[in-house]
């Protein structure tokens, strides 16, 4: 996985969108490192391992590292721009981190134990798939697990619910109270219409007619 998330880089001076276009035709992605009050730097990145690291859900949080002619940049995903149609990475926007610098980003939910739930009746209704959190680049998760064993038909977990990994916090409870979304409810099943009572009341209607 470490191998996998050290990806090689050139600098590009020949910018532009017709530029952009040549280099994705020669399959290579354009992309761009920014952070801690140094100077943008354009890249160029090779198409196939940018395309295989992102098929991993760990790409999205975890600290990668580019190396930049040659020297190593530690840095986060921020942003990743996509063909509408085709499987193909159209440009990317990369973060610098220091190690001694919190950042913030969007750690992906695991819900665990939703069958064990879900056996007293209720459906799951997702409402968050991810959440906003801050920490240290070190203390950055793959993913925060959310149990919902506990969980009965009419009840709703919070974010004030979900016990976060030491060294980070939730950038919405840090705002106040008011800010707790909902994160995951059982709901109870919806009614269906009793199929009794509808051909109870046919009759009684056709009479009424016929009077």
């Amino acid at each position: 996985m470490t191998d996998l998330f050290t990806l090689e880089a050139e600098v590009r001076t020949d910018l532009g969108k017709g530029a952009s276009r040549r280099l994705r035709h020669a399959e290579k992605v354009p992309a761009i490192l920014y952070g801690e009050g140094k100077e943008p730097v354009s890249l160029t990145l090779a198409h196939k391992n940018v395309f295989r690291a992102q098929q991993e859900e760990a790409f999205y949080t975890q600290v990668l590292t580019i190396n930049i002619d040659g020297k190593p940049v530690e840095c986060l995903l921020k942003d990743m721009q996509r063909h509408p149609f085709k499987q193909v990475v159209m440009h990317l926007d990369f973060l610098r981190i220091d190690a001694t610098h919190a950042v913030h980003l969007n750690a992906p939910l695991h819900f665990i134990n939703e069958e064990e739930a879900e056996k007293k009746g209720g459906n799951l209704n997702h409402q968050m798939k991810e959440i906003a959190i801050s920490c240290l680049p070190k203390d950055i998760p793959e993913f925060i697990e959310v149990d919902v064993a506990d969980l009965e038909v009419g009840q709703t977990l919070h974010l004030s619910d979900i016990t976060l990994p030491k060294g980070i916090t939730s950038d919405e409870l840090a705002k106040g109270e008011s800010h707790d979304q909902a994160v995951v409810s059982l709901n109870a099943p919806k009614v269906a219409k009793d199929e009794d009572d509808s051909e109870e009341a046919a009759p009684a209607e056709e009479t009424e007619a016929a009077e």
